[in-house]
């Protein structure tokens, strides 16, 4: 009887989980500009509250920066979007989350911009060792997801540093030369850094999940990079996302290639675009690649461009995510500096451009599931899934809707 009842559960199917896609934006200045007044319209015309003309038009997961005291930042630094500190997170986090959305946080671990030019230790930590930075990491990356947390706004996908390919934390944590970082930093003090803030996410929010952050100044040596983190065990994340603007990192092409070589080296880990963006009217400053011959910079050439991206991405299974940056600016009323043109919204009339339109040809159905498969009963049939595919040890303990023998549960 017992063998027969186990070859039974054994040839029983259980409907698992293919992972699902995300699309949205980094609306990081969002707050900012309602407050200034600013109106959003659709196409037609209509007034429309940002958030939820975004989720109606397909979007599912939105992106917030986070600073650890943007106060410190200099007044042009400020001036161009440095204001997000952890109140304002937790504010903007929550009404992301209440909408529906999907979170995903981006730890800059500095009080001000860090990119592959710069990635200056927060003011408050200057004076400590390698050691200490990584214990200020941990307890920095703890205290601010329990309060996330605690104000209802806890994060779905986590990044750790943003754009590291050359380190962070400098100088301790620099690791190349390239981009202005200095020579002085070490890869066993920049990946302590990355181990002690996975640390502390994985305690805070165990169902996050983790990226880790690259710009595309370099193409060629990101495959190296990743391959290199891969030889540090506290650096285990599920996520690459990738920083893509072609007036700096080149044509599709370049993308593409570059996902190829990832999806070869890194085969067990997702993709995201995490940032990208395209103008709409004149070149970015500081362009290094002009794009124009094949899309002119135009609301139709904009939209071209967010199309063909789209159809290259959708070529490939791990890419899972694609987040416009800054897209909700409209209509400056000297709220920032005059430098970012690559929005989604006509800044006169408060109308989005086209390519808004066009991101929802990311994914398919943005309500749930993709797809589901059958495979045969291997382990219990008992366990629970995130909405992603992942599987838990157990039953989930934090609030949300998961995936038990082939149903959607919701956990209170």
């Amino acid at each position: 009887m017992k063998k027969t009842l186990l070859t039974l559960i054994t040839l029983i199917a259980v409907t698992t989980v293919s992972a699902q896609k995300y699309v949205g934006g980094d609306i990081s200045m969002l707050p900012k500009y309602e407050e200034a007044g600013v109106v959003y319209k659709d196409m037609n015309e209509n007034t429309v509250q940002p958030l939820t003309f975004f989720h109606e038009q397909g979007f599912n997961a939105m992106r917030v920066r986070l600073f650890v005291d943007p106060s410190k930042a200099s007044e042009e630094a400020k001036k161009e979007g440095v204001v997000q500190d952890l109140e304002y997170v937790k504010a903007l986090g929550k009404r992301i989350k209440d909408a529906g959305f999907k979170l995903m946080l981006d730890f800059h671990y500095s009080d001000t911009w860090t990119d592959p030019g710069q990635h200056s230790t927060p003011s408050a930590w200057s004076t400590l060792d390698a050691a200490g930075i990584a214990k200020k990491v941990y307890e920095y990356t703890k205290d601010c997801l329990q309060q996330l947390n605690t104000s209802g706004a806890t994060p779905d996908f986590i990044q750790v540093g943003n754009e590291i390919n050359v380190g962070m934390l400098w100088p301790t944590g620099a690791v190349y030369e390239s981009g202005g970082a200095p020579a002085s930093g070490s890869w066993d003090h920049f990946t302590s850094y990355l181990t002690n803030g996975i640390k502390a996410c994985n305690e805070e929010c165990p169902n996050a999940q983790i990226i880790i952050h690259a710009a595309m100044n370099e193409p060629d040596n990101l495959p190296a990079f990743y391959n290199k983190l891969d030889g540090y065990a506290g650096v285990k994340y599920q996520i690459i996302g990738l920083s893509y603007y072609p007036a700096f990192h080149k044509n599709l092409q370049v993308l593409e290639n570059v996902i190829k070589n990832l999806m070869s080296k890194e085969p067990d880990k997702d993709i995201m675009i995490v940032e990208t963006g395209y103008s709409y009217a004149w070149a970015l400053p500081q362009t290094t690649y002009d794009y124009t011959s094949v899309y002119p910079y135009s609301q139709e050439g904009q939209r071209k461009f967010t199309a063909d991206m789209i159809t290259m991405l959708n070529k490939y299974e791990c890419v899972k995510g694609l987040f416009w940056w800054w897209p909700e600016d409209n209509g400056n009323k000297n709220i920032t500096t005059k430098w970012w043109n690559a929005a989604l919204y006509n800044h006169e009339t408060g109308q989005p451009y086209a390519a808004l339109y066009e991101l929802k040809n990311f994914i398919g159905d943005p309500s749930g599931i993709e797809t589901i498969n059958r495979e045969p009963l291997t382990v219990n049939q008992h366990a629970w899934y995130t909405l992603d595919g992942r599987k838990l040890n157990g039953k989930p303990s934090t609030k949300g809707i998961y995936i038990q023998n082939g149903k959607k549960k919701i956990v209170r």
